[in-house]
């Protein structure tokens, strides 16, 4: 799938809780509980990505052409928030990656719904995310 089509997909899934933004955070909280585990040894400080207010450690490899991602964190929406983001950023080429507008945050209302510190977790995220991105291409 593409990134647009893996945006799409999940707008249409915020879409069915409406304005229920409770439903919207637990679904965010079931998104980071299905999370896959990053392996321990991967859970090292150079991997913790700086100015986020709660510990994401995030990995990145390129396998076959495409950038692979894995992260955790130690708060759970923001686990929630990771998952989405590799969701949309995983198993993509780097430069699409690089490329890549995600206004499918936008649109399913996270920013205006996430606390300024968890927001600027975010854009920190896809930062890094962007920057492993290039230099993995």
């Amino acid at each position: 799938m593409t990134i647009a089509e893996i945006e799409n997909e999940i707008i249409e899934e915020f879409e069915l809780f409406g304005d229920d933004w409770e439903g919207k955070y637990e679904h965010l909280i079931e998104l980071g509980k299905s999370l896959p585990k990053i392996q321990e040894e991967l859970k090292t400080d150079d991997r913790i990505i700086k100015g986020c207010q709660s510990k994401v450690w995030l990995h990145s490899e390129k396998k076959d052409g495409l950038i692979i991602f894995t992260a955790d964190s130690d708060a759970i929406i923001t686990k929630g928030m990771v998952a989405l983001m590799i969701r949309v950023l995983s198993h993509q080429k780097p430069q699409d990656v690089v490329a890549a507008n995600l206004d499918f945050i936008n649109k399913i209302g996270l920013t205006e719904h996430l606390s300024p510190t968890r927001a600027n977790g975010l854009v920190s995220m896809i930062k890094q995310m962007k920057l492993d991105a290039m230099a993995l291409s």
